[in-house]
């Protein structure tokens, strides 16, 4: 009967053109792992992101509250915050699914900035991988935008005022700064608009974009060869490969053995994402309660991958803004801090392969140990956006240590402007005695094409095209997870 079907569906669909892709090697490092878990928790945010929407008001028109908190029953709340109430209360599994929703994009957002992170340290946006890294870099502004508009959605207090910090910035743009305002938030804010557009913006417009994003760094992975950590020794076998070689990949076959890596992979993330949501609350609109302009919660913080970009806004000294000689055109702290300081964090990722670049194409990843200035490079940014992330929690750490928040943001001012020289010059002197080539196969071995080699199945000859691993004399192979 299976046989029956198959030739069905190979009929008309051409099945067997795609057992070529089904021998492609996959090396086996872990770390490879986190395209596939940042690609599976988007999966879960749409399922579970279905769910909510089935249910969710995008309206602030006031109706009467009849549900199961007893604080508010009877009152004229805005539809938006009162259909979350339902979700969370009174609809069968809203709560553990709206947990499910939240903790899944913790997720995504992680395991994209994590792949980067790998990917830098590594190496692995070298040439020929140039517009797989910015495509990666996309995504991860996407993730960004996708859980801050999703943020503002229960139009609860704490939400809104959150949106409304974000709606100053837009509105600090110079020149562009009220239509671009106008646009995004419908006017003045909070205005009746706001939550319709945010809501059109993360359930449609912007996981299209991340989905059309997807389909291309997957088609470029399938397109390209897959990169391949430095070989300890020659590859034994049918054929054997000498460890600097790199016109062959060696690891495991598409399927069925990566495909079951993957398999794994996934029941763990969604096992992870459920154990969270079973025991770990999220954001507490109940608590909060509806938007209320006449007021502003107590404590303001948005999530830790918006931290620094919080921090940003907190530590910009108001001497920083400035009129432009001659015109009206105003430069504010708001417009410094939120959108050119981070603008120039995305602006020099996408262009850092066109700094360190390589005229011949590398498919072996590098040891970060034997890259002295490039890992210096990281790790002062990553030091960077974690002191401004600390930055963002000045009063929480102006209470901590009883000091006064002035004294506390000049100190965090000066770590900002001044940990990330010193963690990257020290990581500099560490390293800068590794020779970054040292052998073959270990940084600079430079093919363009090539072959792949499944490390649990035997090498076939040059002329074979098996679908079951060995080798495929595509160069090109790849998957998700690189």
């Amino acid at each position: 009967m299976w046989d029956r079907i198959y030739g069905w569906l190979d009929g008309r669909f051409d099945l067997d053109d795609g057992s070529e892709f089904l021998g492609k090697a996959f090396p086996a490092e872990d770390s490879f792992l986190l395209g596939e878990v940042a690609l599976f928790t988007f999966f879960v945010l749409v399922l579970t992101g279905v769910f909510l929407g089935f249910f969710f008001e995008p309206s602030t028109t006031e109706v009467t509250y009849e549900g199961s908190v007893a604080q508010y029953q009877g009152q004229d709340l805005p539809a938006a915050f009162v259909s979350v109430l339902h979700i969370t209360y009174d609809i069968p599994y809203g709560m553990f699914l709206r947990r499910m929703h939240h903790w899944a994009a913790h997720f995504f957002v992680a395991s994209i900035g994590l792949h980067l992170l790998r990917v830098f340290f590594t190496g692995a946006y070298r040439n020929p991988r140039e517009l797989n890294w910015i495509v990666g870099g996309l995504l991860a502004v996407l993730a960004i935008f996708a859980a801050y508009t999703g943020y503002s959605l229960p139009f609860d207090e704490f939400a809104s005022t959150a949106t409304g910090i974000g709606y100053s910035i837009a509105k600090s743009v110079p020149v562009f700064g009220d239509v671009l305002s106008k646009i995004v938030f419908g006017g003045q804010y909070p205005s009746s608009a706001t939550v319709p557009r945010f809501y059109f913006l993360h359930v449609f417009a912007i996981p299209v974009a991340i989905m059309g994003l997807i389909g291309v760094h997957m088609a470029i992975l399938i397109r390209q060869k897959h990169t391949e950590a430095p070989r300890s020794d020659d590859v034994a076998g049918e054929l054997t490969i000498d460890r600097g070689d790199d016109t062959y990949v060696v690891g495991l076959p598409a399927f069925p053995n990566q495909t079951a890596v993957s398999v794994v992979v996934f029941f763990l993330t969604l096992a992870s994402v459920s154990l969270l949501a079973g025991f770990l609350p999220v954001h507490n609109v109940a608590e909060y309660g509806p938007n209320d302009p006449a007021s502003t919660p107590g404590l303001i913080m948005p999530d830790w991958f918006l931290m620094w970009v919080f921090g940003f806004l907190k530590l910009m000294p108001s001497w920083t803004s400035f009129t432009v000689p001659f015109t009206d055109i105003h430069v504010s702290t708001e417009f410094l801090s939120g959108i050119v300081l981070p603008g120039i964090v995305f602006g020099a990722m996408f262009l850092w392969p066109f700094i360190d670049y390589r005229e011949e194409p590398t498919h072996f990843t590098v040891d970060p140990m034997r890259r002295p200035w490039q890992t210096a490079v990281g790790v002062a940014g990553v030091t960077f956006i974690m002191v401004a992330s600390l930055a963002g929690m000045n009063n929480i750490l102006a209470e901590v240590v009883h000091t006064p928040t002035g004294t506390i943001n000049t100190i965090l001012l000066a770590s900002v402007l001044l940990y990330p020289l010193v963690a990257g010059g020290i990581t500099y002197v560490v390293l800068r005695g590794n020779d970054s080539a040292a052998g073959p196969g270990r940084e600079e071995a430079a093919a363009d094409g090539g072959s792949s080699v499944a490390a649990d199945d035997p090498p076939v000859n040059e002329e074979t095209d098996s679908p079951q691993g060995g080798r495929s004399d595509d160069a090109r192979g790849g998957g998700p997870d690189d």
